[in-house]
């Protein structure tokens, strides 16, 4: 057994609430909000003192598998294991199959902390504190929840009545109260003893499997036959899913936490927010004298209260107030700050409409497990993209039915294999791929390459590949 703390972190959410730069293919996990690291990178961070902490598992999706294997990799953490969900079930069958995975690894008196990947937290002292009380509290023999100080009467968040103080830090859970109205919101924190639910917990393995024995059977059984006939492919372990989807859609609040009498919640008076709107973002954000919160390429004038972020084109903004406007390379979102948590509203009727479906799901750069592309340009029988190539990665072999493909280097050495040939090609060089010819990009060096992509065809999806190699394991 392990006197360290177990990090499970859940990364396979596809929220679009901070549209239009989350996309379903693209959640705000995995994307740099005001700072050069992405919130998922932060997460980890928050769990690498490996005197505190064992190696995390991470709870994905296949289509984020490789995101969640490249940021780790770039932020210089190890991982135990990353489980593939083979289809949504809420984070009651994702916490059972975790569970009976920490539960082999180190026993049933293993602590097991979750945390959401995309959670904005200020990692200090108050907040390393709480997680001792709350590990204190687990070993005692019970589930431990979080619950924030309030500093609003925010309707976005589920509430917890707290009740008897149990002596070390925590207080038992009175009851759950799902997200208020505003006048609700209001007189709870006029009454006081009531915190924020934050979705993250600190779990006794062996206690939290026995509780949903009793309490969610049906989970239990579905996610432990899914880790029993998991696939082990490359870096990941995916779940079988045919038991998976046998397990009930629900959460832990609802299988066990709101049923069991064990659970307890540490009063947490720590920064902490779930970024689930533009009002979030600017609430955490570094405001200027006016208030306002810019990122990327903009220009404020006479404007108070607001954000401002452009991913791509330059945005100026002048004689507004409490306003978002967001821009990443193909859409622009303008609001009020005070109705951004209803973007989910917006997003609902774009998706509805075939014209403006993509808009909602595929991202203009999209990842790759050796790097990425950006959409730079589209027209009649051609597209350009701009190649991201990780250093020592390299794409498939693979050719195209209906293209051919124009590659120029702009940064970084490009070994590329045309047919038989394979050749070097070096800043400002080029190289032509016909129409159905065998072909393969690497990048060899040490920095990362970049390559302007020119396709002319008759056809230019993403679907026109013929994979012949690819050490990845995509057909």
């Amino acid at each position: 057994m392990s006197s360290k703390i177990v990090p499970v972190i859940m990364a396979g959410g596809k929220g679009t609430r901070l549209w239009p730069l989350s996309r379903a293919s693209a959640p705000k996990q995995f994307l740099e909000f005001l700072g050069e690291t992405t919130l998922f990178q932060r997460t980890l961070a928050r769990v690498s003192d490996t005197s505190r902490y064992e190696p995390a598992v991470v709870i994905t999706n296949s289509d984020f598998r490789f995101l969640v294997a490249e940021q780790a990799r770039t932020a210089g953490v190890s991982l135990a294991s990353i489980l593939l969900e083979p289809v949504a079930r809420n984070t009651a069958p994702a916490l059972a199959a975790a569970a009976t995975v920490v539960l082999r690894k180190y026993g049933e008196e293993a602590l097991m902390q979750v945390l959401a990947s995309d959670h904005e937290i200020d990692a200090d002292s108050t907040y390393f504190g709480c997680i001792d009380k709350a590990a204190v509290a687990a070993r005692a023999g019970r589930l431990v929840t979080f619950g924030i100080t309030p500093n609003e009467p925010a309707t976005g968040y589920g509430y917890i009545e707290i009740g008897e103080d149990l002596g070390n830090g925590a207080n038992a859970v009175h009851r759950f109260v799902e997200k208020p109205d505003r006048e609700r919101a209001v007189e709870m924190l006029s009454a006081g003893g009531y915190l924020w639910n934050s979705g993250m917990f600190m779990l006794p393995v062996g206690l939290f499997l026995r509780e949903l024995q009793q309490y969610a059977p049906e989970v239990l059984a579905a996610a432990q036959e899914a880790v029993d006939k998991a696939q082990h492919d490359l870096d990941f372990e995916r779940l079988d899913e045919t038991a998976f989807t046998r397990a009930p859609d629900i959460s832990i609040d609802y299988a066990i936490f709101e049923k069991t009498p064990i659970a307890a919640v540490v009063p947490s008076p720590i920064s902490w927010s779930d970024l689930g709107s533009w009002d979030s973002v600017w609430k955490i954000g570094q405001r200027d004298e006016a208030g306002n919160v810019a990122d990327g390429s903009t220009t404020v004038l006479d404007t108070r209260n607001s954000l401002i972020i452009s991913r791509d084109i330059h945005v100026a903004v002048q004689g507004l107030d409490d306003i978002a406007v967001v821009a990443s390379e193909d859409a622009v979102y303008v609001g009020r700050l005070e109705d951004s948590q209803n973007v989910g509203k917006l997003v609902k009727q774009l998706a509805s409409l075939p014209k403006t479906q993509k808009l909602t799901e595929t991202h203009p750069t999209a990842y790759r497990p050796w790097g990425g592309y950006t959409s730079v340009l589209n027209g009649e029988r051609f597209q350009v993209k701009r190649l991201f190539v990780t250093p020592g990665k390299r794409l498939s072999l693979q050719k195209h039915h209906h293209r051919s493909e124009h590659w120029i280097v702009v940064r970084g050495t490009a070994e590329v294999t045309i047919g038989d040939k394979t050749i070097a090609l070096r800043e400002n060089e080029s190289v032509y791929i016909p129409q159905g010819e065998l072909h393969r990009l690497a990048n060899p060096g040490k920095i990362l390459l970049e390559l302007i992509e020119v396709q002319t065809g008759s056809y230019l999806g993403e679907d026109d590949i013929i994979r012949i190699e690819d050490e990845f394991g995509r057909g």
